[in-house]
């Protein structure tokens, strides 16, 4: 039985090009993963989802070892998500150097994309509001229920999409167009842990190490993420 694994979104790019296959080569199974936004898996294992390991944002990792749904002792730093914005290829790279740049650019854009159910969709709602441009760009927005913004760009129904930058880089057919500003910006930090019903604990232990070497640190910024295992002195030699 293949070791089973629930994911954010936000480390698919740097998994599914990198660490999957890798662990794959090592152990001769790959591991079922099921993808989704933080939103979506909170509902998804309070409504009895399990797997043998999780990867979620740190707030909602502490929420499932409150309540014993996940071993505490296992919780591992892996990873950090910044937000930026992605356009079609070969458009103009919008200004996004300052608050009042970013929310000059947000006026000027024919249809931003932002999902409701993840992490960044909820931060953008907020972050509009800071910006008091809320129902300006709402009315115009392209607004997706949950998933990859930017592939609102590969159909024409937006030019400008906000994400996580490593969710923005998962989809083909988009360019970068950088990341918020630091006094915008809000970083998304990720950890990995063992679930506490675990089927295969000692597989989803090795698992876990994998997601914490030297070659997983790489991975992360090739993802587009922040990896937390150089920062923090995590990776595993």
């Amino acid at each position: 039985m293949p070791l089973k694994v629930l994911s954010s979104l936000a480390v698919e790019r740097a998994l599914t090009l990198h660490l999957l296959p890798s662990f794959e080569a090592a152990e001769g199974s790959a591991p079922d993963v099921e993808w989704n936004p933080t939103k979506v898996m909170m509902d998804r294992i309070r409504g009895g989802a399990r797997g043998d390991v999780t990867i979620l944002i740190d707030d909602s990792m502490a929420e499932l070892a409150n309540e014993g749904i996940v071993d505490s002792a296992t919780i591992t730093p892996i990873a950090t998500a910044r937000m930026g914005f992605a356009v079609a290829p070969g458009a103009p790279k919008p200004d996004l150097s300052n608050a009042d740049a970013v929310r000059e650019t947000l006026l000027a854009a024919r249809s931003v994309a932002f999902s409701q159910a993840g992490a960044s969709g909820q931060f953008f709602v907020g972050l509009l509001e800071r910006l008091g441009i809320a129902d300006e760009v709402t009315a115009k927005a392209s607004i997706i229920p949950e998933g990859f913004t930017a592939r609102e760009i590969v159909a024409g129904r937006a030019d400008l999409a906000i994400q996580q930058i490593s969710e923005l880089m998962t989809v083909d057919g988009v360019d970068i167009a950088g990341p918020l500003p630091p006094e915008l910006q809000k970083d998304t930090d990720f950890s990995v842990a063992l679930f506490a019903e675990a089927s295969d604990p000692a597989a989803g232990r090795r698992f876990l190490d994998h997601l914490t070497t030297p070659e997983a640190a790489e991975a992360y910024r090739k993802g587009g993420l922040v990896s937390r295992l150089a920062e923090e002195g995590n990776a595993k030699a």
